[in-house]
C-alpha cells in the first residue's frame, strides 16, 4: 500500500512523507528536525528508517530542519543539479550525500519511479516530483506562479495530487503585505492562487486523477473555506462534482493542515472516493 502524510503545510513549513511498503521518503523538511521527528514517530517510524529526502527549493520553510536533520541518517538527498549547489553553500557537509535530479528524466528510489519537473519560482533549480509505485502515482506541485507546461504533462492522470492553493487574489490585493511582496505572490515566479490551482485541478480529474490535497495555504490571504469553494466550484462547473458526504463518487477534495499530521491518503487507481 502507497500513502501520503503531510506534516505540515504552508508559509510557516512543509514537510509530506510518501510511504510504499517499507519505503519511506521525505518531500522538503522546512520545519524543526523535532516536529519532523514527532510526526514520524506517530507513523511508527523514526529519521533513521528514510530512505531518501527530497527537496524542492532552498526557500526556508522547505529545508529549514534539513541541516539537523541529515546528521540523524544516512539517506540520500535529492534534487536538481542547481539546488545541490545552493544547498552545498548553506548546509555544511551535505555534498557527500547528493544524488541529483534531472528534470523530466524518471530515476528509481526503492519502490518508486520519481520524476522531478521544473516549476516557476524565484529559487534557482525549483522542481515539483510524480511519484510512481505499483499501487498508483502522486504529484507534488507547489510554490510556483504558474502551471509550467511540464508539470501538466507529467501531471496529468495522477491518481493523487498535492497542489498548491496559496492565495485569494481580492484577499491578497486588499491585505497588510507590502506591495512588493504582493507583487512577488502574483507574479510569474510567486505562488498559485485558488483560481488557478482550480482550474488546473479540474484538468487533472479529467486526465483521471481521483484526489486532490489543496496545500501551501497562506495564513493571510486565504482560508480553507475560499479555497476548497474556488476548486469544488470549477469541478462543478466542468461536470465533475466532487465526493461529498452525501456522496461516494467523484473525486476528493481536502486541505493539508497547517501545522499538523494529516491523515493517511491511500494512493490508489480508484474511480470511487474513500471517506
Amino acid at each position: 500500500m502507497t500513502t501520503l502524510h503531510t506534516l505540515a503545510s504552508g508559509s510557516s513549513g512543509n514537510a509530506l512523507v510518501i510511504s510504499c511498503g517499507e519505503t519511506h521518503l521525505l518531500v522538503d523538511a522546512g520545519i524543526s528536525c523535532r516536529r519532523i521527528t514527532l510526526g514520524l514517530q506517530a507513523l511508527g517510524l523514526a529519521p533513521a528508517d528514510l530512505d531518501a529526502i527530497f527537496i524542492t527549493h532552498t526557500h526556508t520553510d522547505h529545508i529549514s530542519g534539513l541541516s539537523t536533520l541529515f546528521k540523524r541518517t544516512t539517506c540520500p538527498i535529492r534534487t536538481t543539479e542547481r539546488v545541490c549547489r545552493e544547498l552545498e553553500y548553506r548546509i555544511a557537509g551535505l555534498a557527500d550525500r547528493f544524488l541529483p535530479l534531472t528534470y523530466c528524466r524518471p530515476c528509481g528510489e526503492a519502490s518508486f519511479t520519481v520524476t522531478a519537473f521544473p516549476t516557476s519560482h524565484d529559487a534557482p533549480g525549483s522542481c515539483g516530483f510524480r511519484f510512481d509505485t505499483a499501487d498508483g502515482s502522486v504529484g507534488v506541485l507547489t510554490d510556483t506562479g504558474y502551471v509550467t507546461g511540464e508539470a501538466s504533462d507529467l501531471l496529468a492522470g495522477v491518481n493523487l495530487a498535492v497542489l498548491e492553493a496559496n492565495h485569494d487574489v481580492e484577499s491578497l490585493r486588499s491585505g497588510p503585505y507590502p506591495y512588493y511582496l504582493k507583487q512577488r505572490i502574483l507574479g510569474a515566479e510567486g505562488h498559485l492562487c485558488n483560481e488557478d490551482a482550480a482550474r488546473f485541478a479540474a484538468a487533472l480529474v479529467r486526465s483521471g486523477t481521483s484526489e486532490v490535497v489543496l496545500a501551501h495555504l497562506s495564513r493571510e490571504n486565504n482560508t480553507p473555506a475560499m479555497a476548497l469553494h474556488a476548486v469544488e466550484s470549477a469541478l462543478c462547473a466542468a461536470g465533475l462534482p466532487p465526493c461529498t458526504e452525501g456522496s461516494s463518487t467523484g473525486p476528493r477534495v481536502t486541505i493539508a493542515p497547517r501545522e499538523a499530521l494529516s491523515e493517511a491518503h491511500v494512493v490508489a487507481r480508484r474511480g470511487l472516493c474513500r471517506r
